[in-house]
């Protein structure tokens, strides 16, 4: 990256909560946020948006007749949105660019048509509209009344970090000079869920931690689902109320020997971070947040990929994934509000079943990395300066 961008907005909706007091109280807890429910015939471990969160999606869907007919993840992007843009303080704009991704759509309403097709073998007016993925952007647009380019797209679990890199694309080539990104999922389905389950790389056991993402000595695939989108306004050069700034950003894909998996030494990882990294030094990164699914060898592909650069001197290593799951396509910018957290309030959120005691003395540069099925790793530098 030439120029610096500064990310002066944020906005999310997720098991942890809405606001940022909420959110950030919630991560300074040892807890996590999984619960098992019923899902039709199916009992699984989800992790769900929080009661407060919840209420406020119900709040949006009822304020207005249009968007009683949108799916979750619609609704949960639009929420996330607004949060991000009042942060930014950009009410005034109307030019800005918005590119939210998601890995799956509209799944609710997609399974909940395409159900009631094979019973009555009638779509429903609604059907194709409201299950498009440009559906997201365009919602987004259309709510906070935007003039600027509308952009989905779908590259799997590193979908939110993907729609970065195409705002900051977009603003280096002069074709706008501010942008709302991010990533929406709401995956908590039947036939999601099945799928994740089918794969054999879903929790099966409710203990004190189901999910064990990062835990490298664990003898079970722990993958859990949950739900949530996230938002962050970016805009370039060095802003006074920037939240964090994007000093680096990398991406990469590999050649893949299996539909679902990454080489067992992260190769794809190893390149984007290097590409993030630059000039700067290794030593420099005092924190990475890593994707860390809670699969047996996910984990350890994206930890190896980190041993190659950082070698006898780790950084501290974190992951939400613990504590919300894996929300698919939104997983990046939740990692994104997770590092901007510790950023402000200098102080690193660790993994309580890991003992690590080593906490870092300063929180002036964070790595956070995503990767989905396709071997497509994305990785991006923060900085507090």
């Amino acid at each position: 990256m030439q120029d610096c961008i500064s990310i002066t907005g944020l906005g999310s909706v997720s098991p942890l909560g809405s606001t940022q007091a909420e959110i950030w109280k919630n991560y300074t807890k040892k807890s996590h946020c999984f619960l098992t429910e019923k899902i039709e015939n199916n009992s699984a471990l989800t992790a769900p948006l929080s009661e407060s969160a919840y209420g406020e999606i119900q709040t949006l869907k009822n304020s207005n007749s249009k968007y009683k007919n949108l799916d979750n993840s619609v609704l949960y992007a639009i929420l996330a949105s607004r949060i991000a843009l009042k942060n930014a303080g950009w009410n005034d704009e109307n030019d800005f660019g918005i590119n939210i991704g998601s890995s799956r759509g509209a799944t609710t309403l997609f399974e909940k048509y395409h159900k009631d097709f094979l019973e009555n073998q009638h779509a429903q007016t609604l059907s194709s509209p409201t299950t498009t993925l440009g559906n997201i952007s365009s919602w987004v647009a259309h709510d906070l009344q935007t003039n600027g380019p509308q952009i989905s797209h779908s590259i799997t679990c590193s979908t939110a970090l993907h729609a970065l890199m195409n705002g900051i694309a977009w603003i280096a080539a002069g074709m706008a000079s501010t942008f709302i990104v991010g990533g929406s999922e709401a995956p908590l389905t039947p036939f999601t869920i099945a799928q994740m389950q089918a794969l054999h790389i879903y929790a099966k056991k409710e203990t004190a931690y189901p999910c064990l993402s990062l835990d490298l000595e664990k003898n079970r695939n722990t993958m859990i689902l949950g739900e949530g989108a996230a938002s962050i306004c970016i805009e370039k050069g060095e802003k006074a109320n920037a939240l964090a700034k994007i000093r680096g950003i990398g991406y990469a894909t590999e050649i893949l020997k299996h539909n679902t998996s990454i080489s067992a030494e992260g190769i794809c990882f190893e390149k984007s971070m290097r590409m993030a990294l630059g000039k700067h030094s290794p030593k420099e990164v005092d924190v990475i947040v890593l994707h860390a699914p809670g699969t047996i060898k996910g984990d350890l592909a994206e930890y190896q990929a980190i041993k190659k650069i950082f070698c006898n001197e780790m950084p501290n290593l974190t992951t939400n994934k613990w504590k919300i799951g894996h929300t698919f396509g939104a997983s990046g910018m939740l990692s994104i509000e997770l590092a901007i957290l510790m950023i402000q309030h200098q102080q690193f959120i660790s993994i309580p079943y890991l003992n690590d005691e080593n906490q870092p003395k300063q929180l002036n540069k964070i790595l956070v990395n995503a990767v989905g099925f396709g071997g497509n790793a994305v990785s991006v530098l923060l900085t507090k300066d």
